[in-house]
């Protein structure tokens, strides 16, 4: 496999790897899932897509009601991603979260306004994110940086920055 093989098994594997080669972590099989349901929609015709549909379901239930991770395959995630505990994790179906991103137990990724359900957060490369943050709405977090621990973030967050509080601050 090469480093830039797009292949679902090939990002699989490359998951397993960030993922410290345990398939049994629960963080690992929602990113399996979620590879699943996003090469399940690149096949053609509809008809092939719609043989996968159930079991994708499944698994996506699944994952969901017993690991507490919620990943539809409608966002976009980069590759290598970490989901490093399980429990109470939300991703949007828009949001975008760059490669080697770390995700802990807890963090929501969504929008903030019922008026405007489709706006989701861009999250970068390499973005740390505490246990318990909340990023909301249709902002920006620049590559490299770290959201505190029970963070709430609703405006952007330069490349490179730390921020922790409520609303989440910049820190030196």
């Amino acid at each position: 496999m090469s480093d830039d093989d797009p292949s679902l098994i090939g990002a699989i594997l490359e998951d397993l790897k960030a993922n410290g080669r345990d398939w049994t972590k629960p963080g690992f099989r929602a990113l399996a899932v979620y590879r699943f349901g996003v090469w399940r929609m690149s096949l053609e015709p509809r008809a092939a897509r719609m043989a996968f549909g159930p079991l994708y379901w499944s698994a996506f239930r699944f994952v969901r009601n017993f690991y507490g991770i919620e990943i539809p395959y409608s966002a976009k995630l980069g590759r290598r991603v970490v989901v490093e505990h399980q429990g109470g994790i939300v991703v949007h179906g828009n949001a975008e979260i760059g490669d080697d991103t770390i995700i802990r137990q807890g963090v929501t990724i969504g929008n903030k306004n019922l008026d405007e359900p489709m706006d989701a957060p861009r999250i970068g490369a390499r973005v740390n994110i505490g246990a318990g943050a909340k990023i909301l709405g249709k902002l920006e977090i620049g590559d490299d940086a770290a959201v505190g621990a029970n963070s709430v973030v609703v405006k952007d967050v330069p490349a490179g920055a730390t921020v922790v509080g409520i609303p989440a601050k910049e820190i030196p």
